[in-house]
């Protein structure tokens, strides 16, 4: 499809449309996962980080496919490490807007969270080196690395589930509750599906997970359109406009999920969708026609992946220190986030 053609208005039009349908699947999502991982015992946090992030990431993998394919590496690689930052200022927003006065890092005291946290740091530590450097060397077409990064990110996916499994230390003190409100939705959930088998649960999770795909898909390729339409730049497009619309599964999952008082899987959810982002270098890679993805993308684009470890840094923080401390109605934590997120966009835009 050749979105370019159509007129800006038809454009926005289906990135409306595709958005809407991105959000009304990925409030889905966490609930089906939520579900299996009671009834697997896989844990929460891994749950959250492997099969929800991976579910809410098929709207970046469409973009990234779609826009590499189409030769606009800038947009591929500012939606990926913009993605970062956005979904974290999202666990901000929800903090501000869902738990109104709670901090949300005041209910998640598991140390598995921390240590995804710190995967993710590393990860995108590595892809802003990448940025900075270019690719190093290249065989049959496929750099060395989105290989790394890659393999880096199944390394790291395997040490959170080794380490949710049997942890090594557990907060002490006062582990707090959610609000009654969300203990009672999360049973009225469980009760809602009780004779729901978990075949089928798969079932529905997959259909939401393709309808994720599809909106995601429409989502990427109106943005590059519109960056062309309206000559803001891929860039800056792609660090916004499609960041914030491949996010919104993000968005809708981590809300549902704190809705009814999953918040361990929320963060999880946002941890283990951007370390996801960063292996999506590879599909890049694979699927960039005109040479190396990372010889393509612009040296400044590394500041996105700063931003990023600085906000995820900001919430391991809170996680860690588990204050009931607000600023504004939300934690001193997704205070610092947002102040952080909007002045380093700032910057990012007059580079």
């Amino acid at each position: 499809m050749d979105f370019a053609s159509n007129s800006i208005g038809i454009n926005l039009l289906v990135f409306t449309v595709g958005a809407a349908l991105v959000w009304a699947a990925g409030t889905k999502l966490s609930k089906y996962v939520d579900l299996f991982a009671d009834r697997t015992g896989l844990g929460q946090a891994f749950a959250g980080a492997l099969l929800l992030g991976g579910a809410t990431s098929l709207p970046e993998l469409a973009t990234t496919i779609t826009a590499s394919y189409s030769g606009a590496a800038e947009l591929a690689g500012t939606n990926l490490l913009g993605g970062v930052v956005m979904q974290i200022a999202v666990l901000a927003v929800i903090d501000v807007f869902v738990l109104r006065g709670r901090p949300l890092t005041l209910f998640s005291p598991q140390s598995s969270l921390l240590m995804a946290g710190i995967m993710l740091m590393g990860l995108v530590a590595l892809a802003s080196a990448a940025v900075v450097s270019g690719e190093l060397f290249s065989w049959m077409g496929v750099g060395v690395w989105p290989v790394a990064l890659f393999v880096a990110y199944l390394l790291s996916m395997g040490v959170i589930y080794r380490y949710e499994g049997d942890p090594r230390w557990e907060p002490r003190g006062e582990v707090a509750q959610p609000p009654e409100s969300a203990r009672d939705l999360k049973d009225a959930h469980q009760e809602a599906f009780e004779d729901v088998s978990t075949a089928r649960l798969v079932g529905s999770f997959s259909v939401a997970a393709l309808a994720v795909l599809i909106g995601g898909f429409f989502v990427a390729s109106t943005g590059e359109a519109i960056a062309e339409q309206t000559g803001i730049g891929q860039s800056i497009v792609g660090s916004t406009l499609v960041a914030l619309a491949t996010s919104l599964p993000e968005v809708s999952t981590t809300y549902s999920a704190v809705r009814f008082g999953a918040y361990s899987m929320a963060a999880a959810n946002i941890l283990g969708t951007n370390s996801l982002e960063v292996a999506l270098f590879l599909p890049a890679e694979i699927t960039y026609r005109d040479g190396a993805i990372f010889d393509a993308v612009q040296p400044s684009v590394a500041f996105l992946g700063m931003i990023g470890i600085v906000v995820t840094g900001l919430y391991l923080w809170g996680i860690l220190e588990r204050r009931d401390r607000t600023l504004l109605g939300m934690g001193v934590d997704s205070f610092a986030v947002l102040l952080v997120y909007i002045g380093g966009m700032t910057i990012y835009w007059t580079l």
